[in-house]
């Protein structure tokens, strides 16, 4: 646990291994990346975390840090999350344009650090609403984007995943779970706090999270990267969530918004997810036209987060993703 005043990142022992923990400013603020390789020369991959505000920089490593003798993996806390929370953030900042545009801006600088062209996109959950808008607004910055996770059209993932919740309830509640349910009523949630309810009944039977707070938080309290002050950011700043975005997340529809991609796509899904359905994410990967190749991973067994879930086929899965790109296999 951290219990000094100084965050920091471990060294890779190899000659060309980087490791850095540093804030840039990014929008008009600092901003915090984790930039971590064991050789600088290989490609980037820039991971957009969920939330909005749920910061992955102090877990990464317990679930994938195969991906760093691969890639030069960055972890970036956006604006309003985690170490980027600062004291007086101003959270009417943040908007969609405003975190597409963040993204562009640390795509350049990490492009021109590295002397690379382009880099993998890979985003998680709310993470997969910017980035998939990211790369349509700049294309030719990106190798390819990887979607876990795929946030299709909100509203109709309530519908289903309501269905699947009730089925839940009926064969495996409590009285006190069914008497919540009942209190819940159907979709739609507009109101925050409405759908802040039904995501925690989705996660107490099995389609959410693969991995429990608990477990989560134990792992993030050993991370060297946060101080206790960056934990108490992390928390304002997962609690907020969307924030003044609420509404405009509320109307995403990629079915409208995105019917094509211009560069390589990859979903990876849980089939037992129940924040992005599965089910839609396969209805739009059978949509979209992607004359750049698109393929479609449904992981068996496991949820909204695959990468933690069954961490070792899904690091195996980007590495070969990866390879598919520089060796010119069929995507």
């Amino acid at each position: 646990m951290i219990t000094g005043c100084f965050a920091r990142t471990s060294d890779i022992n190899e000659p060309n291994a980087i490791s850095d923990l540093i804030a840039i400013e990014i929008g008009g603020m600092d901003q915090w990346i984790m930039i971590r390789g064991e050789d600088r020369s290989n490609p980037i991959l820039l991971w957009l975390h969920g939330g909005p505000g749920a910061a992955q920089m102090p877990v990464h490593r317990a679930f994938n840090r195969d991906l760093e003798k691969e890639f030069v993996v960055v972890h970036w806390d956006q604006r309003g999350a985690g170490k980027s929370n600062h004291r007086g953030f101003d959270e009417n900042s943040m908007s969609l344009n405003r975190f597409i545009e963040d993204t562009h801006e640390l795509t350049a600088y990490l492009k021109e650090r590295f002397d690379q062209e382009k880099i993998f996109l890979l985003g998680h959950s709310w993470g997969t609403q910017l980035g998939i808008l990211t790369v349509q607004r700049y294309p030719d910055d990106y190798l390819g984007f990887i979607s876990v996770a795929q946030v299709v059209h909100p509203q109709r993932a309530e519908e289903i995943s309501y269905e699947w919740l009730s089925k839940q309830v009926e064969e495996r509640g409590s009285s006190r779970q069914m008497r919540k349910f009942d209190d819940l009523g159907p979709p739609l949630y507009d109101e925050h706090d409405r759908y802040v309810t039904f995501a925690k009944m989705k996660d107490a039977f099995g389609g959410s999270m693969d991995v429990g707070m608990g477990r989560l938080a134990w792992i993030s309290f050993g991370a060297i990267e946060y101080t206790i002050g960056d934990y108490v950011k992390w928390l304002r700043g997962a609690n907020r969530g969307s924030g003044p975005m609420w509404q405009e997340l509320r109307d995403f529809d990629l079915f409208r918004d995105v019917p094509s991609i211009g560069v390589p796509v990859w979903f990876i899904v849980g089939e037992n997810d129940y924040n992005t359905p599965a089910k839609l994410v396969e209805e739009f990967y059978q949509f979209v036209d992607a004359p750049e190749g698109k393929t479609l991973f449904v992981f068996e067994g496991a949820a909204h987060a695959p990468f933690m879930g069954d961490p070792e086929r899904f690091n195996r899965e980007v590495i070969r993703i990866k390879q598919s790109v520089f060796n010119g296999e069929e995507k």
